[in-house]
Order: structure tokens, then sequence, then C-alpha cells
């Protein structure tokens, strides 16, 4: 056990937000609260690792109990986000400068892939320049690609509201198909394919009975194909694919990875032109160039197309309460670990070997994390490339289980809102380039 470090403690949130990733915010302040002897004053980054940059920090213990509750609950990213890409000397300067004048000495970063690295050279540079910092990361992808953990907070709340998703809109499908119509849904996943495979989730099957999600591409239900990163499109097999989906059932349904490439490694329909500010081209368009290709292709079909967007991150309606209470629990762990002395590591997901489903918090190092990828695995899909294995159900199951009972007003959700007192600052402006 380390001797005690007295000083504040700094959390932000980072990249696209989650329906449970307020829920790992609420878990870091409900653990911090609990410290006082050694945890002064727990600040929140606006804007993530931008909000730190600018100096533009809120005194998160001035919140009241009953807004730290509702953030279990409430979508996106309480203390705002940003994509800012942390390149440059003189940034990383000034970030040291910000915790030294605020005497933060606690810092948890969630986010995905790219925050942590963002985590890990802030933790680096600390322990270069003699200054005592502890910086435990949080988990957050919907994605579910972070290495290393068992799976990511996030994950199984948009797993839940795609199956959910999918169900609905193939019950209109069928009431409308006549072995004349497809349907494509396109879901979120640049390169893994976990969200796209999550939706055999929402084909039906008997409780126990996993010979009913065998071979569910031929007139079964939704989704009848799935195509994944994992897997080079190949516009023959599918098309093929679909005809066979037509000739026996009434409609086609199909999800589609935004990050689904050909075989000459070109995303389908993206706009590769453009950038985000961590070099990743711009996605979203693989849905629109299946429907195209369908109506090419067949005579008398029709098809139709329509994506989840960031619809399917914010749906915390439909979020798993099992997610948020292992993103909660994943917020707490990261203060117990930094108040236990450890540093440059992420708090990971360990699943129980025992037959009921458990989990466990472990760390591992943000350099084995940081902008690594974690694939779909190859033995999880189906021979055919465009189906799933039924040991992926069992995997993913559990990981939807349970509802929260949201709080309403007036017939729509009521949310939380930070009351967002700011903390004094204490240094000159700064520009970001």
């Amino acid at each position: 056990m380390s001797s005690p470090l007295i000083g504040n403690l700094l959390v932000a949130q980072s990249g696209g937000p989650t329906p449970v990733i307020n829920a790992s915010l609420a878990g870091v302040i409900a653990e911090a609260l609990k410290h006082e002897d050694e945890i002064v004053e727990i600040y929140g980054g606006l804007n993530g690792i931008q909000g730190v940059l600018n100096e533009q920090l809120i005194d998160l213990a001035a919140e009241t109990q009953q807004t730290l509750r509702a953030l279990r609950h409430t979508p996106g990213a309480a203390l705002g986000t940003c994509r800012y890409k942390v390149k440059k000397a003189e940034d990383f300067d000034r970030i040291l400068q910000v915790f030294e004048a605020h005497n933060i000495r606690y810092f948890h970063y969630i986010g995905g892939n790219d925050s942590q690295d963002t985590a890990a050279k802030i933790s680096d540079l600390a322990k270069e320049r003699g200054y005592e910092l502890r910086v435990v990361g949080v988990p957050k992808t919907i994605d579910n690609d972070l290495p290393l953990t068992d799976h990511c907070p996030g994950f199984g709340s948009v797993a839940k509201h795609i199956g959910v998703t999918i169900r609905e809109t193939a019950l209109d499908n069928a009431a409308m198909g006549q072995n004349d119509f497809v349907s494509i849904l396109e879901v979120m996943g640049r390169n893994a394919g976990w969200l796209a495979a999550s939706s055999v989730l929402a084909q039906r099957r008997d409780k126990n009975d996993d010979k009913s999600v065998k071979n569910t591409h031929y007139g079964c239900t939704a989704p009848h194909i799935i195509l994944l990163p994992e897997v080079a499109f190949n516009p023959d097999n599918f098309i093929r694919r679909v005809e066979e989906v037509l000739k026996s059932n009434g409609h086609c349904f199909v999800v589609v990875s935004e990050g689904v490439q050909d075989a000459t490694g070109n995303y389908l329909g993206a706009d590769t032109s453009s950038t985000d500010a961590f070099g990743h081209a711009v996605l979203g368009g693989a849905g629109e160039y299946l429907r195209s290709l369908v109506e090419s292709r067949f005579d008398g079909v029709k098809a139709r197309s329509s994506k989840l967007g960031i619809t399917q991150r914010a749906a915390s309606h439909n979020a798993s309460k099992t997610d948020v209470d292992e993103a909660e629990l994943c917020g707490g762990a990261a203060v117990k670990a930094a108040l236990a002395g450890e540093t440059g590591k992420m708090v990971i997901l360990i699943r129980s070997e025992k037959e009921n489903y458990a989990v466990q918090t472990m760390l591992a190092p943000l350099n084995e994390i940081a902008n690594g990828v974690k694939a779909f695995p190859e033995k999880w899909i189906g021979e055919d490339k465009m189906s799933i294995h039924p040991d992926f159900v069992r995997y993913a199951l559990p990981l939807i289980q349970g509802e929260l009972q949201l709080p309403f007003d007036q017939g729509l959700p009521k949310y939380a809102q930070l009351s967002a007192v700011p903390v004094q600052r204490r240094l000159e402006k700064y520009v970001t380039a």
C-alpha cells in the first residue's frame, strides 16, 4: 500500500458518448466523495482534454445528490466531450501546468482507444517531470473494441437498442414484404464488427435453445444477413444471398457495419476525402451503397436503407441495467486503484468462468490499450461470412439484461443537468491550434 497522496481529482470525458458514459462519471464522483482525507476537491474538465488545456474546470462536489443519481440514466456526456488530438509538446506542457496550478493528483479519463493514448502520455510525462500524479483510465466505447477487457461499458446498451430496433422494424417489414422487399440497417463500427454482430440477438429463439440460432440466414427471423468490417465485401455473394432469402421469406433484412470494406480496402459508400482529428475517414454510406446495389441487380425489388446514427449511442431508454451498473463500477474502481497508488493503468472487466454471469474489475497498462483495436473474433463468424455463430450469443446475451426505470416529466424522460459551478482560473489563457 502506497503512502497517502493528498490533492484534487480531475475527471473528463472524451470521444463519442454512450448511453452509460455518465454512469461511469457518477461512479468516479461517488467513490471520490468517500475519501475526503485524500481527495480534497473533485473537478470536472469541460469538453475533454480541451477543457483541461483551456482551464475550464467545474466543481463536481457542488452538485446535488439528486443530480449525481440522475447521471446513471442520462445520455450524452454531461461534462462535454471532444475529439482533440494532443500532439504538440506545448499542449502536454500546458496540461501539466494546469494540473500543478490546481493541485491535481488524480486524473481519470473516461474514453476509448485514442483517449487512453492521451492518458498514457500524460502519465508518462508526469513521471518524467517528477510530478506525482496518478492516472487511471475508465473504459468507454460502444464499439467494444478496446483490447484486454472482456467487454466495454456502452456496448451492451447499444446492442440492446439495436436488437429492439430490429425486432420492431422487422415486424413492419414482414407486413409490407411480398418476397420483394429488402431492408438495410447501417450501424456504427469503424474497424470492428461487434455492434453489427450484436444484431443477431434480435433473432427469435427459445430460452436456452442454441439450435434455434443456427443457420439463421434462410427464411428465419431478422436479421438475415450481417456484414462485418472483418470480412471483405463480395457483391456477387451478397446478391446471391439476398435472392435466396427473398425466395424463402417475405422480406430480407440486412445489417451492415459502417466500416465494411471491399476487397481493395475501400469503405462502402464512405467519403474518404475528409478525415477527423485523429486521421480517421468519415464513414456513413454503406447502407445506401447496398440499397443502390440491390435495386440495380433486381427488377421489381424495393430496397430501403436507414441508419441509427448517433441515436444508437444516445438511447438511454433502452439501456441495459447490467451495462449501467458495470459502467458505474468501472468509475469507482478507477478511483480506488488511484488511491491505492496505481497509475498508467485502465480499468478492465474480467468475466467469471462460472456458469452464472459475473464480472470483476482489474487493471491493464494504458500503453497496451492505447490505439489498439480488438477485432470481432473469426471463430464467431459463420462459415458463410454473413452470419454469426451461437457462441457469440452466449457471450453477448448477459450484457443486455435488465432495464432502468426512467423518471418522466410530462410524458418525456427527465435527465440530469449539471449546475457546472466554475473553478477559478489561475493561469493565462491558452490558445490551441
